[in-house]
């Protein structure tokens, strides 16, 4: 897997590429968001690693910048911050997922690998954070798209965005894990949606997360 790495900071950077580089391929980097725009688009990774601040902006402007290019990019963001403003900022304009400094080497490979495969990655601790920040905010009840839905698919669309596997969302609701695959595969089908990446930025646009 061909990953971009984006950080301000060199000795992050050379950390990063030294504790990941026999898991994955870290094909460039950046530390400015003109340099890391530039450098997604040259080389086309599968994952590009993305601070949320730098100083000349930050991977929200990155993010915007590529896929109005290329659609098809793939992002996670890696950040000291672990704010819901920074999380839904990101979220909002792309990113597949959002991961703090705190993540170890292999949790790390994973969450890129687990974004290169679709899915919405958060850290535990973080998700808990951003749901609490967005507990205040309900749906708005006339959403023609939100009443598609059946209840029993509302409750599995929040916790997929959300980026909770199949298995771990079938714990939670006590279903199986094949109902909630099916429960999915409706989801998507009625909001017209590709993948969990599309759920995750629909779901955020409408405060459902």
């Amino acid at each position: 897997m061909r990953v971009y790495l984006v950080d301000d900071h060199a000795l992050f950077r050379a950390g990063v590429k030294a504790e990941i580089g026999e898991a994955v391929d870290v094909i460039g980097e950046a530390g400015t968001v003109d340099d890391a725009v530039a450098g997604v688009l040259a080389m086309r990774p599968d994952v590009t690693v993305v601070d949320v601040h730098l100083p000349d902006g930050g991977g929200r402007t990155i993010i915007e910048r590529v896929l109005a290019h290329w659609p098809e990019a793939v992002f996670l963001a890696l950040s000291v911050s672990d704010s819901a403003e920074d999380v839904v900022a990101v979220i909002r304009a792309g990113a597949r997922g959002y991961v703090t400094k705190t993540i170890d080497a292999p949790a790390l490979v994973d969450a890129i690998r687990r974004v290169h495969e679709g899915d919405a990655v958060f850290s535990p601790r973080l998700a808990g954070f951003v749901l609490d920040a967005f507990s205040g905010h309900l749906p708005a009840p006339s959403d023609p798209d939100l009443d598609l839905l059946s209840s029993r698919e509302q409750e599995v669309m929040r916790l997929i965005a959300r980026g909770y596997t199949y298995r771990e969302v079938a714990t939670r609701l006590h279903l199986s894990v094949k109902t909630v695959e099916t429960h999915v595969s409706a989801v998507l089908r009625k909001l017209q949606l590709s993948n969990r990446h599309e759920l995750t930025a629909w779901a955020a646009d409408r405060r459902l997360l």
